[in-house]
């Protein structure tokens, strides 16, 4: 059964997509990028960007009722590859112990805010398996 997470951005509204989509075990989550929702603010820091990635990432694997031991791959992209290594203690917090594979890819993004976006794909109960 697929169901549908939204994050309430009005970039899903006005693109048409979903922050991440649940089918049977597998949760697919969208890129994401820094910016604070709520207030639909960003902040000019990379590793300040990368830490409300992975906040607004934990909300939607929430809401799948997945966590971060349950990611089984991750997609970085940054405008900037030289930024990267700014963004690894965060990764290492979310990412150290489940260790999915991962690409790192440099690449224009939809705004020039926007420092990184990670997109990740998760299988529930991956971790006890």
């Amino acid at each position: 059964m697929r169901h549908l997470i939204s994050s309430g951005s009005s970039f899903e509204h006005d693109v048409g997509y979903s922050r991440a989509v649940v089918e049977g075990d597998w949760v697919f989550v969208s890129g994401t990028t820094g910016f604070d929702y709520a207030t639909m603010t960003i902040a000019n820091d990379v590793a300040a960007q990368t830490e409300q990635a992975l906040a607004n990432i934990a909300l939607a694997l929430r809401e799948a009722d997945a966590t971060f031991a349950d990611v089984v791959r991750v997609r970085y992209i940054l405008p900037t590859a030289e930024d990267f290594p700014a963004c690894w203690p965060a990764l290492r917090g979310a990412f150290g112990e489940a260790r999915p594979a991962a690409t790192m890819i440099e690449a224009g993004l939809i705004d020039k805010r926007i420092k990184i976006e990670i997109e990740v794909t998760a299988r529930k109960g991956s971790e006890d398996r």
